[in-house]
């Protein structure tokens, strides 16, 4: 772990500090290069844009940029360590957009006293990019953030930690499910955890055909029910009227399993009280609710996924935000809507089914990947994904009229 740590350092370090740049698009090495660059050749976009105000998608490079943006009031799973604290986390996102879906890409932390400060800000520059990443920002906060620059900013606002994180969960979660032989639709389901990232994903899997009733949400005080005093807006919505009130009470019988909470709250006798083929998604990072091996040792009909990379069946966001941005920059949709999250995910959990080159084999140090208990979803490098997701994000977008462009001949 030392030299692990080490090579972390390192890495950011070297050959120079961070991880992304900026480089040049056009030729900048003449006098006239640099007299159509800038003065005087600019004047001539600047007067463009002036009278129609869309070209400066014709311009400029606004339309293939997003900003990542944070408060660094939830870094990892690190805390509230502030701004220049969340700095690398944020520079690594802009590497991920631009390594996997050819997306410029700039970080920004953002000091504030108040919510309302925050927006402000984000909302006062958010017209100079195509779209925004919301990152690290601790709940309640992060939902009247995002809630607020969706109706102030017509471009689309996404709060990756909320629906990334949902997206891959629920594109997972459908496979496993299926292949357990059950559907979404009938499972009981329990959700350790009401942050940020809980509320988000149980919201998608209704979307996707869970039932409402049929969830039972947890916090650090128990079962989220009607009859507590001490419920925020968004826990109310999944305040299930029951009188289970504890861990045991609700995983007894129960169908999946979803923890984003922290390290070791599931027990192998949580797990042998489950109902028969049960699916447990332990996604807490770097230690998960509970470790695959113990689940597995527990009984040998579970499916486990977890956030780690050392393990099968791996919940990463990069399987999701840099493919729906790029779908929907590529239609100039103004915002990311239900139905284009809900094609994500079967975009998603569709491609897992399909046989794997042998590229992403070696890339992930595999022998062999076939849809199965160890194999529910796409790994991040395959090369399939960015076409794949974002062309029916961005088929969703114009379908459901958020999009200012039709479908781009690539798609076609």
């Amino acid at each position: 772990m030392t030299d692990f740590r080490q090579q972390a350092l390192d890495y950011h370090q070297f050959p120079q500090p961070g991880k992304i740049s900026i480089e040049l698009t056009t030729p900048a090495e003449t006098s006239q290069d640099l007299a159509l660059a800038y003065s005087p050749g600019v004047a001539e976009p600047v007067r463009e844009i002036s009278e129609n105000p869309e070209a400066v998608y014709q311009y400029t490079a606004k339309g293939n940029t997003v900003a990542v943006i944070t408060n660094g009031t939830a870094i990892l799973g690190l805390g509230n360590l502030g701004g220049m604290a969340a700095k690398p986390v944020m520079e690594g996102k802009a590497l991920l957009f631009k390594r996997f879906a050819n997306i410029d890409s700039f970080d920004i932390e953002v000091k504030h006293k108040t919510v309302e400060e925050f927006v402000t800000t984000v909302a006062n520059i958010a017209d100079s990019f195509g779209g925004i990443n919301l990152e690290d920002i601790k709940a309640p906060e992060c939902f009247e953030i995002e809630k607020a620059l969706i109706e102030r900013c017509k471009i689309p606002i996404f709060h990756d930690d909320q629906h990334g994180t949902a997206i891959v969960t629920a594109a997972g979660m459908i496979n496993a499910l299926e292949i357990q032989g059950k559907k979404l639709r009938h499972a009981n389901i329990v959700c350790m955890g009401a942050g940020a990232a809980a509320i988000a994903c149980m919201e998608l899997l209704i979307n996707c055909g869970a039932q409402r009733e049929k969830i039972y949400m947890l916090d650090t005080k128990g079962v989220i029910h009607p009859r507590r005093t001490d419920l925020n807006e968004y826990k109310k919505l999944f305040a299930n009227n029951t009188d289970k009130r504890s861990l045991e009470d609700v995983i007894d019988g129960a169908d999946v399993f979803v923890g984003v909470s922290g390290p070791d709250v599931l027990s192998a006798e949580h797990v042998k009280s489950m109902a028969n083929n049960p699916v447990i998604f332990a996604c807490s990072n770097p230690d998960p609710e509970i470790k695959p091996e113990v689940a597995q040792a527990a009984r040998n009909d579970v499916i486990i996924a977890t956030g780690r990379s050392d393990y099968p069946n791996q919940v990463n966001n990069v399987l999701c935000f840099p493919f729906i941005f790029r779908g929907a920059l590529d239609v100039r949709a103004r915002t990311i809507n239900a139905d284009m999250k809900v094609a994500c995910v079967h975009a998603i959990r569709e491609l897992a089914k399909e046989p794997v080159p042998e590229e992403v084999l070696t890339a992930s140090g595999d022998n062999e990947l076939t849809f199965g208990k160890e194999y529910i979803i796409p790994k991040p490098m395959d090369p399939r994904l960015c076409h794949r997701v974002a062309k029916a994000v961005a088929i969703a977008a114009v379908e459901s009229g958020v999009a200012a462009l039709p479908l781009p001949d690539k798609y076609l």
